[in-house]
């Protein structure tokens, strides 16, 4: 099959051209415009306490009186607030209220907090009806510039933050974020192809496929899925897609060029050697973009609206990458032929160097020590993983902490409870008629349990007064560990039992939020985890003809991820000091580090096959896959591992983390499990790792490989 679209493709490279582009064309024209949320609420399925708290607010209070922002007042000097610094805010917020700002329905100070360290104004906006809506960013900008005039020449110093104010700052913090990873990915990828190449063609071949067709087909079907589906977009997917789109595909691109390049130096013609490349190479690509492709489609099983779109997005971006590289790229190599090695030369001569070679013989005269070597650093960062704390703190972890509203909101928490910056609603509705005073005032009482830190004085009633909401701040941050156990335990059970005849309690806000997604997770992690690994078992038993090597492959990929989780767990938590890792990372992490580890192990297993079934014994066949392949598996690891390294520059710690774990663990899947461990183990097993396949019947005799062979038989080099 590959071996006919490898002649199509070099006899009408023109039609294929053609294709993309009239593909491209069709796409971007048709496609809405690919927009994100940062509201985690629309991830929830509508089934969990704190969505039907949410939707309950929204029937019972259109014009609910939850502040959508704060401004944090205090003096410069860090003194505690005066008398006339209370009538000088008092004063600003009436100032700001005559503004009439656009999308803000009412300012209202509020009384000094009780150690008179900070006073706040409570600012109510027009609601957010879709992703799409600006009103309260636009408000809190308008506010923000306005405010800057009241505090000049003053004693106070005043900053916003509350939900609208982080909002707006996470949306800064996502475009700026972008365009770093963007550039630094462009950049990266530049420098490390002419370092492995020497050609610019080359080096510039990737960006501007993947800028020019890649990204706007795949962005235009993603936002195609999104919009047929009702898909609901992350911040942080835009990220990853800039990098799964420029460091898959950049990989996918490198597998066929160093393939080209071989059958070039073995005597083909540019063209008979594009087509032999994507013969030869075309399964193993293949097959490793089904196994991303089936571990990210393996989140459309979450219960997490989330997790179900970044999985679509992913894949349509994996699936359009592998495209890329089986068509357009071979159809532009045929045309450009050897020029595309231009200025080099290096291409037409063997290295000489021996460093794979070296590694290869050591690797096949000793695969046991390699196989405990390896698969020691393997669990001895494995061991780490079992500190891991989730932490839900989304709103600054995905922002700046240099931001306004992060600044703002640790500022607020010197004089009021942690749980000010997003206060929990709890609703109490009747089935009989109008609450009355006593069922009002038993219920909220009942609200006082213990991690609450203060319950409003008069719940706000519905128009028809069957419907009361109660403003409950926590003693602990909203997203802290405590704040959830609060909300999880003792809260609900207070609402729900404290409900008298005839009615019945939910509890929502941002925390229960948080709860309702803690519960979903790790159901996701019984289910996700293992499908996707059976998923990606049968693809490689299908593309091995055996069913030996995908268990081993497996647990050499599930040993890279908890290395991957040990070694996060080991900077953030215990170096960095930080309380936890954003609660969503083992998910995205398992499935990029079991996806993309399962590419190079594919990529090395296949040609250890190849090796096998030209008659080399398991030892030997091992050296030479890694002699062939290693320098593949190096380059694309660090190419890949890098752009999304690029991530820890985007300046928040989801990005960082993300970033840092799955180049961790992309490292780990090219440079320990597939360079070392796979083969290594592959070597012990010998023919039986083909069974009941036939890709080790041919065999030599171990005593040959001891005296025949040397690492000199097969000189290579890094730039291999």
């Amino acid at each position: 099959m590959f071996s006919r679209l490898g002649r199509f493709v070099v006899r009408f490279p023109w039609l294929v051209i053609a294709a993309w582009a009239i593909a491209i064309v069709a796409v971007v024209a048709t496609a809405p415009k690919l927009t994100a949320t940062t509201d985690q609420s629309d991830f929830l399925p509508s089934h969990y306490e704190s969505i039907q708290a949410a939707k309950l607010q929204q029937q019972a209070f259109p014009n609910s009186n939850t502040p959508a922002a704060l401004i944090v007042f205090e003096r410069s000097d860090g003194a505690p607030m005066t008398d006339a610094d209370s009538t000088a805010v008092t004063a600003a917020a009436t100032k700001l209220s005559e503004r009439n700002i656009k999308d803000v329905t009412g300012i209202q100070a509020v009384p000094p907090a009780q150690n008179r360290a900070v006073e706040v104004v409570a600012v109510q906006m027009t609601k957010v009806t879709s992703a799409n809506d600006t009103h309260q960013s636009d408000a809190v900008k308008s506010l923000r510039d306005a405010l800057k005039e009241q505090v000049n020449g003053t004693d106070l110093k005043a900053g916003i933050t509350g939900t609208a104010a982080q909002t707006l700052d996470q949306q800064d913090s996502s475009t700026k974020g972008l365009i770093i990873i963007g550039v630094a990915t462009v950049v990266l990828i530049l420098v490390l192809l002419l370092l492995i190449f020497r050609s610019p063609i080359i080096a510039l071949l990737p960006i501007l496929v993947i800028f020019i067709a890649v990204s706007p087909l795949a962005s235009g079907l993603i936002a195609i899925a999104s919009n047929t589906f009702d898909l609901k977009i992350d911040s942080s997917v835009q990220s990853l897609l800039v990098v799964v789109l420029f460091g898959v595909g950049t990989d996918y691109i490198l597998f066929l060029m160093f393939r080209f390049r071989e059958r070039l130096r073995a005597g083909e013609d540019a063209k008979t050697a594009v087509v032999s490349a994507v013969t030869r190479v075309g399964e193993a690509i293949t097959s490793a973009a089904a196994a991303v492709i089936i571990a990210f489609g393996a989140l459309t099983l979450s219960t997490l609206g989330m997790f179900r779109s970044m999985g679509i997005a992913l894949a349509i971006a994996v699936a359009v990458a592998l495209l890329a590289g089986l068509t357009l790229i071979p159809a532009i190599v045929s045309l450009l032929g050897t020029k595309v090695f231009w200025p080099s030369k290096a291409w037409q001569v063997e290295p000489t160097g021996a460093r794979f070679a070296a590694v290869g013989g050591a690797l096949g005269k000793r695969p046991g020590l390699f196989a405990v070597a390896s698969g020691g650093v393997l669990i001895a960062l494995g061991v780490f993983a079992f500190g891991f704390n989730p932490t839900f703190d989304l709103s600054s972890g995905s922002t700046s902490g240099s931001s306004e509203s992060v600044v703002y909101g640790k500022e607020l928490l010197k004089g009021m409870p942690a749980g000010s910056t997003q206060p929990s609603q709890v609703y109490l509705r009747s089935e009989h008629g109008a609450l009355s005073a006593d069922e009002l005032n038993a219920f909220g009482a009942a609200l006082h349990v213990h991690g609450v830190g203060e319950v409003g004085p008069q719940p706000a009633l519905s128009a028809d007064k069957t419907v009361a909401e109660y403003q409950v701040t926590l003693s602990d941050k909203p997203e802290s560990d405590a704040a959830l156990k609060t909300v999880k335990g003792p809260l609900r059970d207070a609402a729900h039992a404290a409900a008298p005849v005839g009615t019945s309690a939910v509890v929502g806000g941002m925390t229960s939020v948080f709860v309702d997604f803690q519960h979903a997770m790790n159901r996701d992690y019984t289910v996700v985890f293992p499908v996707a690994a059976i998923l990606i078992m049968i693809v490689l038993a299908l593309l091995l003809r055996s069913v030996v090597a995908p268990w081993y492959l497996m647990a050499s990929v599930f040993l890279g991820f908890a290395a991957t989780l040990g070694s996060a767990v080991l900077v953030f938590q215990h170096l960095q000091g930080d309380s936890g890792l954003i609660f969503t990372l083992p998910l995205i992490m398992y499935l990029f580090v079991v996806a993309l580890g399962t590419d190079y192990n594919i990529l090395m297993v296949a040609r250890l096959r190849e090796e096998a079934r030209e008659g080399h014994d398991p030892h030997r066949a091992a050296a030479l896959a890694l002699r062939h392949t290693g320098p593949t598996v190096a380059a694309a690891g660090v190419i890949l591992a890098g752009t999304f390294a690029s991530m820890m520059l985007a300046g928040n710690d989801t990005l960082s983390q993300m970033g840092f774990a799955i180049s961790v663990g992309i490292a780990i899947a090219a440079f320990v499990m597939a360079m070392f461990f796979t083969p290594a183990v592959t070597a012990l097993i010998g023919r039986r790792a083909w069974w009941p396949g036939h890709g080790g019947d041919a065999e030599q005799q171990q005593s040959q490989w001891d005296t025949e062979w040397t690492p000199s038989d097969v000189v290579s080099d890094a730039r291999r």
